[in-house]
């Protein structure tokens, strides 16, 4: 059995040998480029057909590689730590300096609950601008109210 951490360094060898994007890898899928990414990373499982195709595009004929991918996998980190990467440090950075603020007017808006994680989707998108170009990370996930008995 391959450790999904081989069939996934696969992935991304065979990515930088073809020289594509996410965008382009979700197109064959028809999923979003983010998610693809996440697939190609490990972090979520896919359909059969979808590893197929995806593995295809990437002309990887290995078998060991689809049944890697359709695990179960394993997500976060055994010990949580400050991430080094300069771009995940200000990913993690957005939640300590304003995440008191969002959790605030989520509840003043929706009540007391969360965001799904799980029924949730994610965009990145270039928004071009004449002092220079701004990311756009879109986060949107189902309300789930916290229950009362």
């Amino acid at each position: 059995m391959l450790p999904r951490a081989d069939a996934t360094d696969r992935l991304k060898e065979a990515k930088r040998e073809h020289d594509c994007s996410f965008t382009d890898l979700a197109e064959s899928i028809d999923r979003d480029e983010v998610w693809t990414a996440s697939l190609v990373f490990g972090d979520v499982s896919a359909s059969e057909a979808e590893v197929r195709t995806l593995c295809a595009e990437l002309g990887i004929d290995d078998e060991a590689v689809v049944d890697a991918l359709q695990r179960e996998p394993y997500r976060g980190e055994t010990e949580a730590s400050i991430p080094s990467d300069p771009m995940l440090y200000r990913l993690y950075e957005i939640p300590q300096v304003y995440g008191d603020a969002i959790k605030a007017c989520v509840h003043e808006e929706f009540g007391d609950g969360i965001m799904s994680a799980i029924d949730f989707e994610c965009h990145v998108d270039r928004i071009e601008r004449d002092d220079g170009d701004r990311v756009r990370i879109t986060y949107e996930g189902k309300f789930l109210p916290y229950g009362k008995w």
